[in-house]
């Protein structure tokens, strides 16, 4: 059995509401093909979380938009070409 692969994203923040996490890249996260996701967090005391949907965890990380969920891997059904070797 084929189907999409799960997709892959960070959550960077740009500015530290809370005073803990810090900014830049603070968690990565994979969503899965039925929309459920997880997150783990880039600490020292690092978490694995698991959420329903993507809007959940921007809802409860986005902070008003201090944190932005950035996608690392493309769409489904969107394939990127491999990098050039050349002429």
């Amino acid at each position: 059995m084929t189907g999409p692969a799960p997709r892959r994203f960070a959550l960077h923040r740009d500015l530290d509401v809370s005073g803990v996490s810090g900014t830049g890249i603070v968690a990565y996260g994979v969503e899965f093909p039925d929309g459920t996701c997880a997150t783990r967090w880039n600490a020292a005391r690092a978490q694995t979380c698991c959420w329903t949907s993507i809007d959940d965890v921007v809802h409860v990380h986005g902070h008003g938009g201090a944190t932005r969920l950035v996608w690392i891997d493309p769409p489904p059904g969107r394939v990127t070409a491999p990098p050039s070797s050349g002429p």
